[in-house]
């Protein structure tokens, strides 16, 4: 499946300077094996070693959470939108 992955500035710098690429790939898992195989810069920032999504990183598939819908599992389909979008997290008051 073919669809598009749209990248947050903050990864931008790793990914080429690109802000959307096409991806390949029938799940969140295989897309995201797509991409950290192109671009391995990013593979800490996106996935743990075990294979889950890293817990500082959000991912949306046409606006909708991927953790709510079946992790690394959730299904992509041609001319899906995937979003990247890292948490913002840490500091003091």
């Amino acid at each position: 499946m073919s669809a598009l992955l749209r990248i947050p500035t903050v990864l931008r710098p790793a990914m080429g300077g690109e802000a959307a690429i096409t991806v390949e790939g029938s799940t969140i898992g295989a897309v995201l094996s797509d991409v950290t195989t192109r671009y391995p810069a990013v593979k800490g920032q996106l996935l743990n070693d075990d294979g889950t999504l890293h817990r500082f990183l959000n991912v949306y598939v046409n606006d909708d959470d991927v953790r709510y819908l079946g992790g690394v599992e959730t299904p992509v389909t041609d001319s899906d939108e995937i979003t990247l979008l890292p948490a913002v997290a840490g500091g003091a008051w």
